[in-house]
């Protein structure tokens, strides 16, 4: 019998690719990985684990509430990697249930070394002193006891809605007079801090169902507790656009009441629930097909942050301040005559987003400036940028802000965003109804002399003051005329939905994102076919596009070298004999959540090099990105901004050891090991000013050479 071809299961999807909800949950791993890792204070340690629960319950809301809905519908719908709605969901729950067990374990970790430096989560039965019971008591009966209202649960009172992650206790009792049993609801307000921290030291936190436990007498005088359980739901919180909608406005603010009524998709039940209060929890899911989950320990892990804002500087990473670019600073804070001098990156969190700030507030107060065009993703709740742009409104500009209603679980606070910028005199658009507007630009059109002079910021993450301390985004200021004329177009585009015909220098989607980078790669084998090196470099949130990723495979077959930084969901399948041999994948998970969208090809020759091809974006290689999103890519030309995107952040991505993980062939994540000479580019570029941004002042001597180390 002839062997069998070890390349023809190549050709099989479950062999190309990776499935997207089970790398979305390694993800999440690293995310958990990074609470047991000792390099990081504990109080930081802590936050990761929180921010794994938090994660984790919105992967739930949104990505399994999606697959419960085709498997409910009898959709048939395969990921790339081949499998059915039922399919996943069957190894999305044992994976979760291993990942949901891992943060029990990792908390328990947590809680004792905790508690060896004063800072202690106590139970409801724990003893304490006459001062401290006296003070929780007031505390319960003045704070929390006037929120509650418990609900029998009999026939006479159906069972209540309880909204989405919203945490419950059921009590079964017994009436002290007749000896009569009855079961009380108590639905624990979303209000209230899910910990009381006891005054005085050592800190003494108490979980708000472990309170209400604790003075379960004073709620239910004249009854016996015997037994309670904690309980918490997820439902579906996506919102699905119909293509109907005629006001988009007014469907947004009625399809976000509706989403707080969505299907159950998960229940956390405490693993002590008694048996008959469990039985009636799954008879109140009924038609759900909800994933009950029993927890043995805490309730909702995401809410663990709640502890991490003890004030204990010595439990948390040191605190850092921004640099503002000493380049802005030479022409006395001008940002306009500093972009008029040359190009220049601000790279976040480690140069200050309120560079970003001040070219708006100069825009607004600048009585030469005549009109701004603005993007408006996510903004957050304190927005300064709102503030600008309404201050430009009132001082008589022309001000177009394009507010984009389908950001998820920002829709509510970009709705209030539009009412106050409208209010204000701004001209407000909500872009194609399909579609969401994903990219990050900002013009200012200036009179200058008897011309006009225009200039942009292209970002690739939001224009968001709270985000921008903690992910690492690039900020690109021009005035080059050419990048002016297509961010016009492209506003035109969102604006009336007048198509571009050409474009100097941006490419975007959903019109032509996908096939440039096709192109641009196909490049990079047709130089290796001519006897020259094909190298390419990309770093991004998520792969997960079927084309480009069989683009790649192509690419490495031809011989082009690739490294990928990923620090998500990957969906290719890196080092696979005869498919994906030159093809390196790693991930960086630290202090700061890396999100920058970059993508460099060396152009006939081995990187880094001057004369590479180097690129920014919004968005990252997914279908969604390049087919249902209005996104940018940019290409980036000055030679010192050229050199700081290649040289400086991508060398000290590729070359970090303390902060990073490669994937194998088997999707398999393994930490990267230190070595000899570790190096931390989170560190790195906190304690080295940029290349662009340096200024003269600055000897070029100040920034450290990276170089690239020979790969193993």
């Amino acid at each position: 019998m002839a062997e069998a071809d070890p390349l023809t299961s190549l050709t099989l999807p479950g062999e190309r690719y990776f499935n997207r909800e089970l790398s979305w949950l390694a993800f999440n791993q690293r995310v958990l990985e990074e609470a047991m890792n000792r390099a990081h204070p504990l109080l930081e340690r802590l936050r990761f684990l929180s921010i794994s629960g938090a994660n984790l319950d919105e992967f739930f809301s949104v990505r399994v509430a999606g697959l419960k809905g085709q498997q409910l519908q009898n959709v048939d719908l395969r990921s790339a990697d081949g499998l059915t709605p039922v399919q996943q969901l069957g190894a999305i729950t044992d994976a979760t249930a291993a990942l949901m067990q891992a943060q029990q374990k990792v908390w328990g970790a947590l809680h004792g070394e905790l508690v060896q430096v004063g800072i202690e989560v106590i139970g409801p039965s724990t003893d304490l002193d006459a001062d401290s019971d006296a003070w929780l008591r007031e505390h319960f009966l003045t704070q929390i006891f006037p929120i509650l209202t418990p609900q029998a649960l009999d026939p006479a009172h159906p069972f209540p809605f309880i909204p989405n992650e919203g945490l419950s206790i059921v009590f079964d009792l017994v009436r002290l007079s007749d000896k009569e049993p009855i079961r009380e609801l108590v639905m624990i307000p979303p209000s209230l801090a899910r910990f009381a921290r006891i005054p005085g030291e050592p800190a003494r936190y108490m979980a708000l169902e472990a309170v209400i436990r604790r003075f379960s007498a004073d709620l239910f005088p004249g009854y016996r507790v015997r037994n309670s359980g904690v309980f918490r739901i997820i439902r579906d919180s996506d919102i699905e656009i119909e293509e109907e909608a005629e006001d988009l406005v007014r469907y947004f603010r009625s399809a976000i009441k509706r989403r707080r009524r969505g299907r159950v998709i998960r229940m956390e039940i405490e693993e002590r629930i008694p048996e008959p209060v469990e039985e009636m929890l799954q008879d109140m899911l009924q038609g759900h097909d909800a994933i009950v989950v029993e927890v043995e320990g805490f309730v909702g892990i995401g809410n663990l942050s709640g502890i991490v804002d003890e004030d204990r500087p010595d439990l948390k990473f040191e605190p850092y301040a921004p640099r503002f670019p000493e380049r802005i600073r030479e022409y006395g804070g001008d940002c306009f005559a500093a972009i008029r001098a040359k190009d220049i990156i601000v790279h976040h969190p480690y140069e200050a987003f309120d560079v970003v700030i001040s070219f708006l507030r100069q825009a607004a107060s600048d009585p030469d400036v005549v009109a701004i065009k603005q993007t408006l993703y996510r903004a957050g709740k304190q927005s300064a940028v709102i503030r600008a742009l309404i201050d430009a409104a009132e001082a008589g500009k022309s001000v177009t802000a394009v507010v984009e209603l389908k950001a998820r679980f920002d829709e509510e606070q970009n709705l209030m965003w539009a009412d106050a910028l409208e209010r204000a005199g701004v001209q407000v658009v909500y872009g194609f109804i399909d579609w969401k507007t994903h990219a990050k630009v900002s013009m200012v059109v200036r009179r200058e002399g008897d011309q006009f002079r225009t200039y942009c910021h292209f970002g690739t993450g939001n224009y968001h003051p709270v985000t921008a301390r903690i992910y690492t985004d690039l900020s690109f200021f021009t005035a080059e005329p050419a990048y002016g004329r297509d961010a016009a177009a492209l506003f035109n585009y969102i604006t009336g939905y007048v198509e571009p015909q050409r474009l100097e220098k941006l490419v975007i989607s959903p019109r032509d994102l996908r096939s440039e980078l096709c192109s641009r790669i196909d490049a990079e084998i047709d130089h290796v076919r001519e006897g020259r090196p094909g190298t390419i470099w990309a770093k991004m949130n998520s792969l997960v596009d079927p084309a480009i990723i069989e683009k790649l495979y192509a690419a490495s077959n031809a011989g082009v070298q690739i490294d990928l930084i990923v620090r998500g969901i990957c969906c290719l399948r890196p080092g696979v004999p005869g498919m994906s041999d030159n093809i390196r994948v790693k991930s960086v998970v630290g202090r700061f959540l890396e999100h920058s969208r970059i993508a460099v090809f060396g152009n006939g020759k081995t990187l880094p090099n001057n004369g590479a091809l180097v690129y920014i974006s919004s968005a990252d290689w997914m279908p969604r990105n390049f087919d249902r999103r209005v996104e940018f890519l940019a290409p980036v030309e000055n030679p010192t901004v050229h050199d700081q995107i290649v040289d400086q952040v991508l060398v000290a991505n590729l070359i970090d050891t303390e902060q990073s993980w490669t994937l194998d062939s088997d999707g398999h994540y393994a930490r990267v090991e230190a070595g000899e000479k570790p190096f931390n580019l989170h560190r790195y570029f906190m304690t080295n000013p940029s290349l662009s941004g340096r200024g003269a002042a600055l000897d070029s001597d100040a920034v450290p050479t990276l170089r690239l180390r020979a790969r193993g």
